[in-house]
């Protein structure tokens, strides 16, 4: 059966690995993100396919709007919408943090899901068919030193999951929430802001997941019978694990 999949943030990261991994002669892909010529080139490398290109970003509620409600008409009917766009910005304290960082992620990560999944969710239900792949955080479970404002909008990916499920009832619409440990992306560059040797010691010693693993976790639950439903999946590298709780102990 022929499917259309949207992905956001599909320049990098998670987002160009489900692209390649979706990219088969059965799906139409739309691919979003900020940078287009990012796009540009990974179509490029997929030929072939039935692709299209939408330069958008999230946190403009008025561009997702206008962008989804004029794709082109073979790309309307979205079966998967895959919301990936987001990122963390900084790892200080929150007495210490740059409060525009904080909006950044709040309106990346909150928002631009929200404006997403709110344009196309409607023609899903409509349609009678369709879900809803969002990606979380095992930050949205476990709070971390630094973790403050993207730990918080982690956890609303969490609950907003749920309660989409819980409005659904009665629908055949699925909605899961991906929610990754330590995976290797551009992500701690990008948090770092294009530091890219802080980055490389977030991994340093690790084998971390890869955008792929996820891209085919992502894969997998979508493609299981419809009558299933993966509520959520928290999924972190061998290597990774809770931490104990942390105790600060004074000198005597």
């Amino acid at each position: 059966m022929n499917k259309t999949v949207l992905i956001t943030g599909a320049s990098a990261g998670f987002g160009e690995a489900c692209a390649r991994k979706y990219a088969d002669p059965h799906t139409r892909l739309i691919l979003a993100a900020r940078r287009l010529e990012r796009l540009e080139a990974l179509q490029q490398e997929i030929p072939g396919r039935e692709i299209h290109l939408m330069q958008l970003d999230v946190r403009n509620r008025n561009a997702v709007a206008e962008t989804l409600s004029s794709l082109p008409e073979t790309f309307q009917e979205i079966d998967i919408l895959i919301n990936n766009a987001g990122l963390a910005l900084g790892l200080e304290l929150a007495h210490e943090a740059d409060l525009d960082k904080w909006e950044n992620m709040v309106d990346t990560n909150i928002k631009g899901l929200m404006y997403c999944t709110r344009q196309i969710l409607p023609g899903m239900v409509r349609r009678g068919r369709g879900h809803i792949v969002n990606i979380g955080s095992v930050a949205g479970s476990t709070p971390y030193p630094g973790g403050n404002v993207y730990g918080a909008t982690k956890a609303f990916v969490k609950q907003f999951s749920n309660n989409l499920r819980a409005d659904l009832l009665g629908t055949p619409i699925r909605v899961t929430n991906i929610e990754p440990g330590l995976a290797e992306t551009e992500f701690s560059v990008v948090r770092f802001a294009g530091d890219s040797k802080r980055a490389a010691e977030v991994y340093r010693g690790t084998q971390p997941l890869t955008a792929e693993d996820i891209a085919e976790i992502i894969y997998w639950v979508t493609g299981l019978p419809p009558h299933i439903n993966v509520n959520s999946m928290e999924v972190m590298p061998v290597c990774q694990a809770w931490a104990p709780f942390a105790i600060h102990r004074q000198d005597t």
